[in-house]
């Protein structure tokens, strides 16, 4: 089971209240976790950060891993760290590759090619049904 020491949030909506605890990393961000090791307030003005040292420092030996922003707040209160978590695939997208456009149909060939004429050759574009309505007259 890994281990990763991660914020939990609670709180009310847009007033963010966050639990430091320690959970299996297959767990939700809100989900079951194993202990809680503090709590922050970003709210707060400066923002308030309790930790227990000795029990982060305890799960830190026996293998947990923080997350960066974790990392992040323990290195503010002095805390010595190894390397943080990777962050998750989210945030380590690879940037998207375009595809291939996609084959246009012969009718919007043709219009396509119709509308350049008319743009080199200088002469107004026809408007949208021009062609049905002259042929119903």
């Amino acid at each position: 089971m890994a281990v990763v020491i991660r914020l939990m949030r609670s709180g009310a909506k847009k007033r963010p209240f966050y639990r430091l605890v320690a959970a299996d990393s297959r767990r939700q961000r809100d989900g079951r976790f194993l202990q809680i090791l503090g709590h922050y307030n970003p709210i707060s003005q400066p923002f308030e950060l309790v930790v227990q040292q000795d029990l982060v420092q305890k799960w830190l030996d026996a293998g947990a891993t923080p997350s960066e922003q974790v990392a992040s707040l323990l290195r503010t209160t002095g805390m010595k760290l190894g390397k943080p978590s990777k962050p998750t695939k989210k945030a380590a997208a690879q940037p998207r590759t375009r595809r291939k456009p996609r084959p246009v149909s012969a009718r919007k060939a043709m219009v396509r090619a119709a509308k350049e004429e008319a743009r080199k050759s200088g002469k107004p574009l026809p408007r949208k049904g021009a062609k049905r309505k002259a042929a119903e007259k």
